[in-house]
């Protein structure tokens, strides 16, 4: 059997700076993965430039049971505190918008980064290995029954991550684990994901595939209630693009999705303006200057309006119709891409069981648990791994503190 201090499962992007911080505070560190290749989900989010971080990152753009629960990690271990560390191993970087934060070459420096960071902490890498189960020993230790033997240690954290990308490995760990030491779980669903429609809904946009604007797409009410001005694209099956993960976090099955596809402009006045201005405008063509054309002519064609008529032989009252429908366009999904195609769970971990500053279980001393595994989910943009830099700082500085008191 080998013995260490602190135990880590899952070498993902909270489990590496855990193990990377208790490593170097003094702890006899094991980290341990299932997976063949490390950190896939770093490797290949941000179209492989990892966007892995946000400077505007506070506890307003992460959705949870327990909302407060999120803001002494983040406010302990902020964007500023890692770009000083990515800064200190040279890894360039760049702004692209919103105060999203990327590579400006590979993700694959981060993930060097982070192991390099390890290194520096002698964290025992143990992978491929899988864990089978997890006990707790008389003594109080973590007793942890893997494919390569027996590992105990004092303190255990566990971040394996959601559901989300099961082909790069996700799997229910860390909810099985979480029950089994007592803890409730918050329902955990697709997140950050594209919308799906019932074939008759979807079908006079079906062919609009690869179109792409910017709108306002909202939906809920009061305090549940997204609203988001971004990029929307049409996919074959449904609704893609940032403005329409942003709000899957936020949409509820059953529940409406409102969109301006004309945000920031009152269709209906200048529908209108436009008549009475005398023009001879075809209003398939006007509209072509506010929209792709693909998407004015599928509009008009939906709602029954030839493009070639001309604006001055349309009624007031289809051009108020007409631009209504631009401000408000409301339908319903019938379900998401599921986890196959979400970038994070939502759910997961109860985070009320958990101390919000060392990530440590109420229930069962010495038991951590850290980034997507628990119910803190971030809006697109940087802000899920800055949970998970913040909850691993957390949880690695806490547990050596634990070891060392116990």
């Amino acid at each position: 059997m080998e013995s260490f201090d602190i135990a880590v499962i899952g070498a993902g992007a909270a489990g590496m700076m855990c193990a990377a911080v208790a490593g170097q505070r003094g702890g006899r560190v094991a980290l341990i993965d299932h997976a063949p290749r490390l950190a896939e989900k770093i490797r290949i989010s941000g179209g492989g430039r990892c966007n892995f971080t946000n400077l505007q990152a506070g506890p307003a753009n992460y959705l949870s049971a327990n909302p407060h629960f999120c803001r002494s990690a983040l406010a302990r271990y902020t964007p500023h505190d890692f770009l000083a560390l990515l800064n200190a191993h040279r890894i360039a970087w760049h702004e692209k918008h919103r105060g999203q934060l990327f590579c400006d070459h590979s993700s694959e420096s981060i993930i060097d980064m982070l192991k390099a960071e390890c290194d520096k902490g002698r964290v025992a890498w143990r992978r491929p290995v899988a864990v089978q189960a997890v006990r707790r020993g008389e003594s109080g230790h973590f007793l942890l029954d893997t494919n390569a033997g027996e590992i105990a240690a004092r303190a255990l954290v566990i971040a394996t991550g959601g559901l989300s990308i099961p082909k790069i490995g996700a799997t229910d760990f860390a909810y099985r684990i979480a029950k089994q030491f007592g803890h409730k779980l918050i329902d955990m669903r697709p997140a950050l994901v594209p919308l799906t429609f019932s074939s008759d809904d979807w079908a006079p946009f079906s062919e609009l595939a690869g179109v792409s604007l910017e709108v306002e797409v909202a939906t809920g009410a009061k305090r549940a209630r997204g609203a988001f001005v971004e990029d929307l694209l049409f996919t074959h099956r449904g609704l893609s693009g940032p403005g329409v993960l942003q709000i899957s976090s936020y949409w509820q099955s059953g529940d409406p999705i409102e969109i301006d596809l004309l945000p920031g402009r009152d269709a209906c006045a200048e529908l209108l303006e436009a008549k009475s201005s005398g023009t001879k405008r075809q209003i398939g063509n006007l509209l072509a200057q506010w929209l792709p054309a693909r998407l004015a002519h599928a509009w008009l064609a939906a709602h029954e309006v030839s493009p070639d008529a001309r604006l001055a032989d349309l009624s007031d009252k289809t051009l108020r119709r007409l631009g209504e429908a631009f401000s408000r366009w409301t339908l319903t999904p019938s379900g998401t891409e599921g986890y196959r195609k979400a970038e994070v769970t939502k759910g997961g971990v109860d985070t009320r069981e958990l101390s919000s500053a060392t990530m440590m279980s109420a229930r069962t001393p010495g038991l951590y648990f850290i980034g997507e595994a628990v119910d803190v989910t971030g809006w697109l943009g940087g802000y899920n791994f800055q949970w998970a830099w913040a909850s691993g700082v957390a949880a690695g500085q806490a547990a050596v503190e634990f070891v060392r008191s116990t």
